[in-house]
């Protein structure tokens, strides 16, 4: 009798050992296609153009780690670590520009979710809610965005880097959401910096309910420096604000969005994705775009426009610019996991405006240029596991 009750207590202690286990999930998207892109270098200076092959044409590729961990009363750990990866040449996890795409560590239950780590601000998301594009490296507003320098994009310019989160769980339709990111800024222990430089603040809201999402954003990177000490014209934040949704009438879906980014600098604010000889955000600028999806065969088909305006009265003698831009993308799913794709997309840049182009050519740069025009065609494959 001892002995079976010996091997009873053994049996529930292993019993519970594997009741507390973290459950994880791996989870990953593996997306290649072939992208040809074309667009005037200027007047006199031929064009530029770029074939071959490309790296996460409709989905940033990704190796990612999920998982939870009940710990009684409702409460559970949970943690993500997902780092891209680069397929089409010879690099992988941590390489480069490849390293965390998002990891954090936290605790959830009835009052929402906690997170510590690199995180995903709620503009990503938002963006991503409402563009008829899926907010791929096609996307009209995914490109206007991040070359102008903003951080509500659904591109790396929207995570939060030291960050602490806040989500809630949903309630009738709204979810809340809420970071901060520490710009832990130093200058080598002279006490010149102040703690509360470089930091980063996001604000979301989100209500999903039958057909309709809308979405509204706030994020801002406060008191910005580039060097220290200080320059006398910076110092000061960037504030950026969005309004978007999306209804499905079931034929078509709808989308629309705009935005607004101000920065309060009068100095160079670097963060303008892609353009190395003018990374300066201009003083305002203002994004809007609309789109449409419907099913055709078994397949979806998405159309949008979008125009960005910059107000440059941070920049000496430069007048207001204008980039507007169109796209289209067929999506046809092979099964659940895996879809094959085509899309298209123009853009036009005004002599005052900034290098915009497809994210996908020639890896950000080099179609683009002020004052002219540019095309990409890409054509893929895309697996989610």
């Amino acid at each position: 009798m001892q002995r079976k009750l010996i091997v009873l207590a053994i049996a529930g202690l292993a019993s519970g050992t594997a009741m507390a286990q973290t459950n994880v999930t791996t989870y990953g998207i593996a997306d290649l296609g072939y992208v040809y892109s074309r667009g005037s270098a200027g007047t006199g200076l031929g064009t530029n153009k770029f074939s071959g092959i490309a790296n996460g044409i409709t989905a940033g590729n990704r190796l990612g780690f999920k998982g939870e961990e009940a710990l009684g009363n409702g409460l559970k750990a949970v943690f993500t670590l997902e780092y891209g990866l680069n397929l089409d040449t010879n690099q992988g996890i941590g390489t480069g520009g490849l390293n965390a795409r998002q990891q954090y560590v936290g605790l959830a239950g009835r009052f929402g979710k906690v997170a510590l780590g690199r995180q995903y601000g709620p503009g990503f998301n938002a963006a991503a809610n409402n563009d008829a594009l899926d907010a791929t490296d096609m996307a009209i507003q995914s490109s206007l965005s991040v070359y102008a320098g903003n951080t509500i994009t659904p591109n790396s310019p929207s995570r939060f880097n030291n960050a602490i989160s806040y989500t809630s769980n949903p309630m009738g339709g709204l979810t809340v959401s809420a970071i901060y990111g520490f710009g832990e800024s130093n200058y080598g222990g002279l006490g010149v910096a102040h703690p509360t430089d470089n930091g980063r603040i996001g604000l979301g809201l989100n209500y999903a309910s039958g057909p309709l999402n809308l979405d509204a954003v706030y994020q801002s990177r406060q008191h910005v420096v580039e060097a220290y000490p200080t320059p006398v014209d910076t110092g000061r934040s960037v504030n950026e604000w969005y309004l978007g949704g999306s209804w499905d009438f079931k034929v078509v879906k709808a989308y629309a969005s705009y935005q607004a980014l101000k920065n309060n600098n009068s100095g160079v604010v670097s963060g303008a994705y892609g353009n190395p000889a003018g990374t300066a955000i201009a003083a305002k600028n203002h994004i809007w775009t609309a789109g449409l999806t419907a099913p055709i065969g078994p397949g979806t088909l998405g159309l949008s426009y979008g125009q960005l305006k910059l107000n440059n009265s941070n920049f000496v003698g430069q007048a207001d610019g204008k980039t507007w831009g169109w796209g289209t993308m067929y999506t046809y799913p092979l099964s659940k996991r895996t879809a094959l794709y085509a899309a298209y997309t123009y853009f036009n840049n005004d002599h005052n405006s900034i290098a915009v182009q497809t994210q996908v050519a020639a890896d950000g740069g080099g179609i683009g240029v002020v004052g002219e025009s540019n095309h990409t065609f890409g054509t893929g494959i895309r697996h989610s596991f």
